[in-house]
């Protein structure tokens, strides 16, 4: 029963973009903080939040630029 409702809050919840669901992730941390355990499954939908939020997060691997030109040419490699 519980994968049954689980599931498709799940894909919902997956659909929302990186700072609404940050949002929603945020609040619902912020109410099992105040009253415990407020709705059921709960624990389940959090770690599933927070699988979201860590695959969403990009990284900028690109080096940073200071408005010069890249080096034209090839590589050697000494002996």
């Amino acid at each position: 029963m519980r994968y049954m409702l689980l599931g498709p809050m799940l894909r919902w919840l997956g659909r929302l973009s990186y700072p609404r669901l940050f949002a929603v992730t945020a609040a619902l941390f912020a109410l099992t903080l105040v009253v415990p355990d407020p709705i059921p499954l709960v624990d389940e939908l959090l770690l599933g939040l927070g699988t979201l939020l860590l695959a969403r997060v990009k990284r900028n691997d690109a080096p940073a630029s200071d408005g010069r030109p890249p080096i034209d040419g090839q590589a050697r490699r000494q002996r």
